[in-house]
């Protein structure tokens, strides 16, 4: 046995965590920053000078920035195809890199060199860049973390969203006062910081241990969840946590293989790998169409067009203010994640978007400017509340619910459905305010309202759960014949040894790990490699899936 743990980049236990908490935040702070920086370019006339097309146009307004969500999806689906087999490391270092070559290929556009189909195929990569990292960065976070502080890093990755957004949104402000190329060129080639940070960090930092687990890579498994947690190398914690995972691989019924099939996705039984994945997909779908980007990336233009007429100024300074009220808020959910829950916090939220969009609208139905006031303070306790709820949450909710084989698809399929939805509202929010007005508010306010039921019949709390745990519920649930939400309310915390306990109560598996034949590594370190699962026909969990 070593008599000290692992490390890497010289580090250890809790300094190695912040580590990788610090790079996965600034992947979604790139992400947050990209998703910001149109707004307040769009509607310019330098950027306009440039790009002809866009002058005075909703229509292909729309389009430049909904492209965007196109290569988002494509990279997400990217993920879902091959994600399993690149793992979490080197699909963060890709994603990255390809943000740099798009951000590139946007920032050298020309006038006389067909420019604005030059700048959408360079949005559409940096999209596809995003969308990779956008679905393997909570994956990520979530193997690597504690149960204890797994919702909070991934919620402060959630958050840090809004914290690039205002980054976005001042750069994009202080530019419109340089030159006609400053204003938008250096917004767009700022981001690139970002992007060589989350590459060139991932050289050097810890794959996932689940990752490494489900590919049968059982030394560096233990390496990483020794230098992660500080444990010695071959240490009883660094096993029993070995052993948990392994279960939870067992349980999921496509142990030993390295890329699980997308059939498996649609499975039930004990695992619930589909309900698993509607549940994660379904709080991405709804952070899209409760209408957060009808604010988020039109917000000048809204109050340019509605509030301060012909103010464009004004509108910039405005929304900035908006961002700001954004990223505040958004640490909100930071501090009472764990001590409200997940279910709580997305009732809350559906409750106070919903309310804010009735304010908007009926503010506007008058038509005038002093009524039009009264929706900027409904745009703002919007953007108060989703800030504290609906943006962090729909990254942490699919990341933890669902299981190991699965979650890495489970997620990427979540992603594909945040931003397709994503590119919907993105493109059709002008023209909807263009053709309806406050209806377009109306709109928003009816679809949170739908939210409530969903989320309240379907959604368990999975606050200060392991993610071996929250397989119990749903075995918990499928067994006795429950719903899912009342046995996650049954359920009491479990520590790892009642989590086997219970595992093999409701049959996930045959056996503990702990009691499997032994291998040894090359290291000398003794491994426990599980052997006896059970059939997908015996445990009613799985069809027959090929790889």
């Amino acid at each position: 046995m070593a008599s000290t743990s692992p490390t890497y980049m010289g580090l250890r236990g809790r300094p190695l965590s912040m580590a990788v908490s610090t790079v996965a935040t600034t992947g979604f702070l790139l992400f947050g920053y990209d998703q910001g920086v149109m707004s307040g370019i769009i509607g310019s006339d330098h950027f306009a000078n440039v790009f002809e097309e866009v002058r005075n146009n909703a229509t292909m307004q729309g389009l430049v920035t909904a492209i965007y969500e196109i290569g988002c999806l494509i990279g997400a689906m990217f993920i879902l195809g091959v994600g399993d087999l690149l793992g979490r490391r080197r699909a963060m270092m890709i994603g990255g890199f390809i943000m740099i070559i798009g951000a590139t290929i946007q920032v050298t556009a020309f006038p006389g060199h067909s420019p604005l189909a030059q700048f959408i195929i360079g949005r559409v990569v940096t999209g596809v860049g995003n969308g990779i990292n956008t679905s393997t960065i909570p994956t990520y976070q979530a193997e690597c973390s504690k149960t204890s502080n797994r919702g909070l890093l991934i919620c402060i990755e959630g958050g840090i969203i809004a914290f690039g957004t205002v980054i976005a949104y001042w750069i994009d402000y202080g530019c419109s006062y340089g030159s006609e190329d400053l204003s938008w060129r250096f917004p767009i080639a700022f981001q690139t910081l970002f992007g060589f940070v989350v590459c060139i960090s991932m050289i050097f930092l810890p794959e996932s241990p689940r990752w490494l687990l489900t590919h049968e890579r059982y030394e560096d498994a233990e390496r990483v969840i020794s230098a992660l947690r500080g444990y010695e190398l071959g240490s009883e914690e660094t096993q029993t946590e070995r052993d948990i995972i392994l279960d939870s691989i067992r349980a999921s019924g496509f142990s030993g293989r390295k890329s699980t099939p997308v059939k498996a996705l649609l499975t039930g039984g004990k695992t619930q790998h589909l309900r698993r994945m509607l549940i994660g997909s379904s709080s991405q779908l709804m952070q899209q169409i409760g209408g957060c980007n009808a604010v988020i990336y039109y917000f000048p233009i809204l109050f340019e067009r509605q509030i301060t007429v012909g103010d464009q100024n004004m509108a910039l300074l405005m929304g900035g203010v908006n961002m700001i009220v954004y990223a505040i808020f958004a640490t909100t959910s930071w501090f009472i994640i764990e001590r409200v829950g997940r279910r709580k916090l997305f009732l809350y939220g559906t409750i106070g978007q919903c309310l804010s969009m009735v304010i908007t609208f009926g503010c506007l139905i008058p038509g005038t400017t002093t009524a039009a006031k009264g929706a900027a303070v409904g745009l703002f306790t919007y953007i108060a509340s989703f800030g504290a709820t609906w943006l962090p949450l729909p990254w942490l909710y699919p990341a933890e619910i669902n299981p190991i084989k699965t979650r890495a698809k489970a997620n990427a399929t979540s992603t594909c459905t945040n931003w397709l939805f994503n590119f919907l509202i993105v493109m059709v929010t002008p023209i909807m305010i263009d053709k309806i007005g406050w209806g377009t508010y109306l709109f928003f306010a009816a679809v949170n309202a739908c939210f409530l039921p969903i989320i309240w019949f379907f959604y368990p709390e999975t606050a200060k759960r392991s993610l071996e745990e929250i397989d119990i519920i749903f075995a918990k649930g499928f067994v006795e014949k429950k719903s899912y939400v009342r046995a996650a309310e049954e359920l009491p915390l479990l520590t790892p040894e009642q989590v086997e306990q219970e595992a093999l109560k409701y049959g996930l598996i045959d056996t503990a790990a702990r009691g499997a034949a032994q291998a040894t590594g090359p290291a000398g370190v003794t491994h426990e490699k599980a052997f006896s699962e059970k059939s997908e026909e015996e445990s009613g969990s799985h069809e027959e899936v090929e790889n």
